[in-house]
């Protein structure tokens, strides 16, 4: 197998043979969603694990925002983190300070509490792992799921693709970048896009969720916007129409993926959040979360299934592409 996430068909297949043992877990293990639900009488109990497992020196921040993220999506408030630290033989302690800090301070930012974990020198890493276990809660009547796309809704995508990914090609392969021509400013810059406009979708997902105008919401990661898209169309029995002239793709990123040869819809996309929206609502959330200062857009709409997953280029019409390995893995492991 090729690193990365395993691919969407596979990892539906082992998902379907997980049995849900106890009657109060209401969203389980399922393809496209982001948390599981366990039913805790008035509320649920959100529960979340992601790990940062590529090398970068904000390890321990990042982890805190990609699980929160996945919970904040869902509607609910993160609220307790455990955080798992696994690091290399040769990690000095001023290192190990370093990721405890940046995991508190991330916490502190989002009024989370870590509540424990475990740390150890791990024998043949070549770079920290840091794995997180976030919870959150959320009421019965605000919980939004992957699943909920309606026929017909609008797919809003906010702030822009692929954040992310692009801040992570600027922070590792920024030699190769300046070597194609890029300017080294422009690299030094986006590598800094991970802090702004920055990961978290933290702030678009409460606004969505409290306007009551989204069906569903997903955080496009592993396999970017296309692989986002797939998981949200699947999970929610549909299938979708994206106009390619309306996905607002980042300036860096594409400098970045044209240089290297990387196909931008299936990078790495933390930082935008993909919406599902009443048809009527659509361009009020836009006017909502642009006066907050987020910018916002329509790119396509969700269709029947039958109609399949279409990506509109001009005046052509073609099945949307499909990334079972990240770009990301894909240029670092060739």
């Amino acid at each position: 197998m090729q690193t990365g996430k395993l691919p969407f068909d596979l990892l539906s297949e082992l998902l379907k043979k997980i049995e849900i043992r106890d009657p109060r877990v209401f969203v389980g293990p399922r393809p496209g969603e982001d948390a599981a639900l366990i039913d805790f009488g008035d509320r649920y109990l959100v529960a979340k694990t992601d790990p940062i497992t590529f090398a970068t020196d904000l390890v321990g921040w990042y982890m805190v925002h990609v699980n929160a993220n996945d919970l904040v999506v869902m509607g609910a408030t993160p609220r307790w983190l455990m955080a798992t630290v696994l690091l290399p033989e040769d990690t000095n302690r001023n290192a190990i300070e370093s990721v405890f800090d940046q995991i508190s301070d991330a916490c502190r930012g989002i009024g989370v509490t870590l509540v424990g974990g475990h740390t150890e020198i791990t024998h043949g890493l070549k770079r920290p792992i840091v794995v997180g276990a976030m919870l959150g809660e959320v009421a019965k009547d605000r919980i939004v799921l992957t699943s909920g796309a309606q026929l017909g809704d609008r797919i809003v995508l906010t702030k822009g693709i692929a954040i992310e990914g692009t801040s992570i090609l600027a922070r590792d392969a920024g030699e190769k970048l300046i070597a194609a021509g890029i300017s080294k400013k422009i690299v030094m810059e986006a590598k800094n896009l991970l802090v702004e406009p920055g990961i978290s979708v933290i702030s678009e997902a409460v606004i969505a969720s409290n306007a009551g105008m989204v069906n569903a919401m997903h955080d496009p990661t592993e396999g970017g916007l296309a692989t986002g898209l797939l998981e949200m169309a699947s999970a929610s029995g549909l299938g979708l129409k994206v106009f390619g002239g309306g996905i607002p793709l980042l300036p860096e990123c594409k400098l970045f993926c044209e240089a290297l040869g990387i196909d931008p819809l299936g990078l790495i996309a933390s930082g935008s959040l993909l919406a599902a929206v009443k048809p009527s609502e659509s361009e009020a959330l836009i006017g909502l979360l642009t006066k907050s200062g987020i910018e916002a857009y329509e790119i396509g709409f969700f269709t029947d299934q039958s109609e399949g997953l279409v990506l509109e280029a001009g005046i052509e019409s073609m099945d949307l592409p499909r990334f079972d390995r990240d770009e990301i893995a894909r240029y670092f492991g060739d």
